[in-house]
């Protein structure tokens, strides 16, 4: 999404690579904030025996994706474009789903998770994949690591599954 010439941030880049690799974090970041939210979410409604562990592993998960999402809108201003502006805007760009059941299992919740987190490192790697077709390496940088964060959540979910 490139930015007015009000916002605009000068860039080497490149046209093409301001308006596809900002388009692809803008979508990222609304991924991470629904994320975010469903993780807090379950940590907030969080029941039954093994609360203290599931609901301290959501909170110190959901701490690390908020700390994403402001390297991420920050990324996409560096690159030269703009990137969320609201609530709803990140509603029509998810596609991360949310969840408003009024009661999940503890089990469902973090098998919920567990799936989320595996899509949402998919996404990180078509948002790199657009980073290396523009030779964007600062992008790629930070999203290999946010791809190994994403898979060590995922990774603990998974394990938090296992019977």
């Amino acid at each position: 999404m490139p930015a007015n010439n009000a916002l605009r941030t000068p860039s080497d880049l490149g046209e093409n690579a301001t308006r596809d690799v900002a388009a692809a974090l803008t979508t990222l970041l609304a991924d991470t904030f629904a994320l975010y939210l469903k993780t807090k979410n379950f940590h907030w409604h969080m029941s039954g025996p093994h609360f203290r562990d599931y609901h301290l592993m959501l909170d110190e998960q959901s701490d690390q994706i908020l700390a994403m999402t402001d390297e991420i809108a920050e990324r996409a201003r560096k690159v030269g474009g703009t990137t969320l502006r609201s609530i709803g805007h990140i509603s029509r760009l998810q596609r991360i789903s949310d969840n408003d059941a009024p009661y999940v299992t503890p089990e469902d919740m973090i098998a919920e998770l567990a799936s989320d987190n595996r899509q949402f490192a998919a996404y990180l790697r078509a948002t790199h994949a657009a980073a290396d077709e523009h030779n964007d390496v600062a992008t790629a940088s930070l999203i290999e690591n946010w791809i190994d964060e994403t898979e060590r959540r995922a990774w603990f979910l998974f394990e938090t599954t296992r019977r």
